[in-house]
Order: structure tokens, then C-alpha cells, then sequence
């Protein structure tokens, strides 16, 4: 077997071994509708009130307070949605670290996703969920049909 048709194969394991992972629901990504619109509604409502103030309305970031549109992306590639949350749980806001409610951190979460462009389902992001079965990824898998990406704004 020449070295191109071992990729070919190793590729399409890959893409199977994906899909049923998802199909048996052992692990969800943020590219598989994590939240839904109406927590992202209510997420962007509660980021204006507790984070616009340092991350900018547009979540673009204050000099201080980093951007929270595409440029932390990559620094949470390959962590659990859980990191994520648990790091907004107990870290934000900045003027009173850890009050947020668990609810009000997943629609936060909810509206950063949206922004960010990963797409919507039917589910709610449930802070009393297995957080860290869901994987956040920068990119969508290649070759798994469900995963797809939204174009940029």
C-alpha cells in the first residue's frame, strides 16, 4: 500500500471513528449546537451588564481585558468547554470575581459561542451538565458531515 492510499485510509478511519463517537453521544463539540438562540439572547443581555464594561461591547477587547472574538479561540483549542466556564465561574467579572451564577456563566457562554460563530441547536447549555464531555475546538472535524462552520461575520 503506496503512502498516499495509507492517508486515504487513515482519513476515512478517522471520520468514522468521529461520527460514531458523536452518534453514541460519548462527546460533544462546540461545533455540534451546544446552546441554543434564546440562552445566546439572554447571554448577550447579562454580557452587557457584567463583562462589555472590559471586554468592549463588541467583545473586542479594552487594551486590558483581552478580545473575546476570534483571537481567544485558539487559546482554548483542545480544553473541555468546562475549562472555559469554570474560568469565567471564578474569575469574572474583574470588579467581583465569582458572582455570577452558574445559569448566568452558561448564557454568557451561550452569547460567546454565538459570536464566535459556532452554531446553535436545540439544546441549553446546562451548567449542571457534563461540561467536560464537550470539547471546544477551533476548527470544525473535517469529513464529519454535522460539524460544520459558519462563515465569519
Amino acid at each position: 500500500m503506496n503512502a498516499q492510499a495509507r492517508v486515504k485510509l487513515l482519513l476515512a478511519a478517522a471520520a468514522i471513528l468521529a461520527s460514531t463517537s458523536a452518534a453514541l453521544g460519548q462527546s460533544d463539540s462546540v461545533w455540534d449546537g451546544v446552546y441554543n438562540d434564546a440562552q445566546a439572547e439572554r447571554g448577550g443581555a447579562k454580557y452587557s451588564q457584567y463583562c462589555a464594561m472590559c471586554h468592549g461591547r463588541d467583545q473586542e477587547g479594552n487594551g486590558e481585558a483581552p478580545p473575546l472574538v476570534g483571537h481567544f479561540i485558539p487559546d482554548w483549542n483542545g480544553t473541555s468547554l468546562a475549562d472555559l466556564f469554570e474560568k469565567v465561574q471564578t474569575t469574572m467579572p474583574l470588579f467581583a470575581p465569582g458572582t455570577l451564577s452558574a445559569n448566568d456563566t452558561a448564557d454568557i457562554l451561550a452569547f460567546l459561542l454565538k459570536a464566535n460563530n459556532f452554531p446553535s441547536g436545540a439544546k441549553t447549555l446546562e451548567p449542571g451538565s457534563d461540561l467536560k464531555s464537550i470539547s471546544f475546538e477551533a476548527a470544525p472535524h473535517i469529513g464529519v458531515p454535522h460539524m460544520k462552520s459558519r462563515p465569519a461575520k
